[in-house]
């Protein structure tokens, strides 16, 4: 699952990492959440120099997708989370996954480790960022919706698939990681079929992520300062391996962690 995440690099660095030129400048934004604008990596129309790929193009889309045939989106469930195991046969995703894939980039994501009822115990935000402190870019997807006007709404959600073990003691669902080497293969929306880039949908390694406990006040939207991210004193890393969790995704992508 992905509900909440963090993109804190400047535009020079977005740049680097992507192989992507006119990043716009941004303020850090240390919690992003559904419905806001996000940045983007889509594949171009012309090829870059030096290679027979497409140039990488940026943009900002609206996080939660909204399929083309909708008729009213405010009669349609927000999808900010697609299931890489049923998005190629998923109505609401099959087009995307074969004509419009994106990468997202970020510092991180936040996650929530919900112990059952009966426990009485509370619920613990992690804040889950790279061992190597490094940019990460996630799977999405993207869909452009028009109105009956005429005017359009770019959209996007991520990709999740099963958690590692790491990430498993905290929640059943993490977003896809997609590698540098593989961005292009990813994008290439032209000659990779869906069936052929699966293979990229599974679980990174156990060691890629560290899962830091932070305060509840990244629960809050209005909260955006960094200190959402500074560590909670005295919280466990994680749960113990042993230790039951909820289960909260579904096929949807519904937003349900808050």
């Amino acid at each position: 699952m992905c509900g909440r995440f963090a993109l804190t690099e400047p535009a020079a660095r977005l740049e680097e990492f992507l192989d992507v030129v006119d990043v716009e400048e941004f303020p850090p934004r240390y919690n992003i959440a559904p419905t806001q604008p996000i940045l983007v990596i889509i594949s171009g129309d012309r090829q870059g120099p030096g290679s027979n790929l497409p140039e990488r193009k940026a943009m900002l889309v609206r996080w939660g997708l909204t399929p083309s045939w909708v008729k009213d989106p405010r009669e349609f469930p927000l999808l900010i989370n697609a299931r890489a195991e049923t998005a190629i046969d998923k109505a609401s995703f099959r087009a995307a996954m074969r004509h419009r894939r994106i990468l997202v980039p970020a510092s991180g994501f936040y996650e929530w480790h919900r112990p059952p009822k009966e426990t009485g115990e509370k619920s613990q935000a992690y804040w889950i960022r790279p061992r190597n402190g490094r940019l990460v870019a996630f799977a999405g997807l993207m869909e452009t919706w028009s109105s009956a006007d005429g005017s359009e709404v770019d959209t996007g959600a991520f990709l999740t698939t099963r958690s590692n073990a790491a990430i498993g003691r905290i929640h059943d669902r993490m977003p896809v990681v997609i590698r540098p080497e593989d961005f292009g293969r990813w994008l290439d929306c032209r000659t990779q079929e869906p069936r052929e880039v699966v293979d990229l949908l599974a679980p990174v390694e156990d060691d890629f992520f560290e899962a830091i406990p932070v305060s509840d006040k990244v629960n809050k939207v209005a909260n955006v300062d960094p200190d959402v991210q500074e560590p909670l004193a005295g919280a466990l890393a994680a749960p113990s391996a042993s230790t039951k969790r909820s289960i909260s995704g579904d096929d949807s992508g519904q937003l349900s962690l808050l």
